[in-house]
């Protein structure tokens, strides 16, 4: 099968590799209707992380082709969807809802799924059937459901965001666009997105962001606290990862407030007596997607919810390189891979 190995920063390349078969009874194989580059998947490809010939991917959509003889809830033929991190669904952490953290987790990025045929570990608790075989309008928001969508929904459930409350959004990539998104679906009442590109901003009120803030860091700050009165948002979700990103966060947050934050921590390190006066809570970290799951692809079958809408460059696999170029050029908010 064809699949995408990084072999060095910057070195992306379509490759053969063997089809993947069942190896543990709980295995589910699928073929992979739809793939993607996240913006995690950046990381090593900028050198801040190291790579060196790994098969690439964790967000995917597919048909079940076979299963192990422990796997009950899924069937061969079903359209699924699954989580970036694959998890039993019944360890103690899974049932509190933190299956990211599951005892047993797998990350899919170890496996790769930007490939044309997939393993998926602890099939029962990591995929998802879809009501029915989707229309192809529908991949693509199934296919964001899988991390970015969950991801951006988990930022704004632990920012509690809510009827009444007014959410900053930091970062304007795919993440945060679609935790705009969720916050106007959980319904806050005002959401300020921060975004210097004319296309996300766009985005970004399509999704149901009320204000713009184009300025960053101490500048930024002091723009949304002259949005809101002086005292800075309710929720704000943090969704880049850096330490300007962070304590941009926690400082457009009011006292007694909430940050949700699930970009990758790279460098962050946070002044203790700042963060003790600032009096707000801090919740995120890998987003437990599994639990928003049936959720999600309920809202996307109905067409309540159009999250596909963060892919704005779709490429056939072979161009996988020219996927993650045109992200990290950031000529792309998401590019989808398609097979």
């Amino acid at each position: 099968m064809r699949s995408v190995i990084m072999h060095a920063p910057g070195d992306v390349r379509v490759e053969k590799r063997e089809i993947p078969t069942i190896i543990e009874p709980t295995d589910a194989i699928i073929r992979v209707t739809a793939a993607c580059v996240c913006g995690s998947d950046l990381w090593p490809y900028r050198g801040a992380e190291t790579v060196d010939h790994q098969p690439m991917g964790h967000e995917y959509v597919g048909v079940v082709e076979q299963i192990g003889d422990q796997v009950n809830n899924i069937q061969v033929g079903d359209f699924v969807v699954g989580s970036f991190v694959a998890s039993d669904n019944t360890c103690e952490i899974c049932q509190a809802g933190y299956q990211s953290r599951c005892v047993h987790a797998v990350m899919m990025g170890s496996i790769g799924t930007q490939a044309e045929y997939a393993r998926i570990p602890l099939a029962d608790g990591t995929l998802v059937a879809t009501p029915g075989q989707p229309d192809p309008d529908l991949i693509p928001s199934l296919l964001a459901a899988s991390d970015v969508l969950g991801t951006g929904w988990f930022a704004a459930v632990a920012a509690e965001a809510g009827p009444g409350k007014t959410v900053a959004v930091v970062g304007d990539g795919a993440v945060g666009l679609l935790g705009v998104l969720a916050a106007k679906q959980l319904g806050a009442e005002r959401i300020i997105a921060m975004s210097r590109h004319a296309d996300r901003q766009a985005l970004a009120r399509e999704f149901g962001a009320t204000d713009i803030v184009t300025e960053r860091g101490d500048e930024g700050v002091a723009r949304v606290r002259e949005l809101t009165g002086g005292l800075g948002a309710h929720s704000v979700i943090e969704a880049v990862g850096t330490q300007e990103a962070m304590m941009q966060a926690i400082r457009s947050t009011r006292p007694g407030g909430h940050v949700g934050f699930v970009g990758v921590s790279h460098g962050v390190q946070l002044p203790g007596d700042e963060l003790f006066f600032s009096t707000v809570h801090l919740h995120g970290g890998p987003a437990p997607v599994r639990r928003f799951l049936p959720e999600l692809i309920q809202l996307i079958w109905d067409r309540k919810i159009d999250p596909g809408k963060v892919f704005d460059l779709t490429l056939p696999l072979e161009d996988a390189a020219e996927a993650y170029a045109a992200m990290d050029e950031r000529r792309a908010i998401k590019a989808m891979l398609t097979f």
